[in-house]
């Protein structure tokens, strides 16, 4: 006779086993939409770099401009 306790456990840990492979497939294609998305933005991450160095470079000569307004000035 076979134990009842035993065969429930086997059940169980099939189930988990079960899930935990839909659960990995998942994530697996997860992973892979988001390599997607990650290098169709490659392109705005390029502009977004090129505009964070034009912004860093108006506001130097902005701030170059005023100094020598201001040392003009006195």
């Amino acid at each position: 006779m076979e134990n009842p306790h035993a065969e429930r456990q086997n059940v169980l840990l099939q189930r988990i086993i079960k899930n935990a492979d839909k659960c990995t497939e998942t994530i697996l294609e997860l992973n892979h939409c988001l390599e997607e998305i990650v290098r169709a933005n490659a392109h705005v991450q390029v502009a977004a770099d090129l505009v964070t160095k034009y912004r860093k470079n108006v506001q130097y000569n902005l701030d170059a401009t005023r100094e020598r307004k201001d040392s003009q000035e006195n």
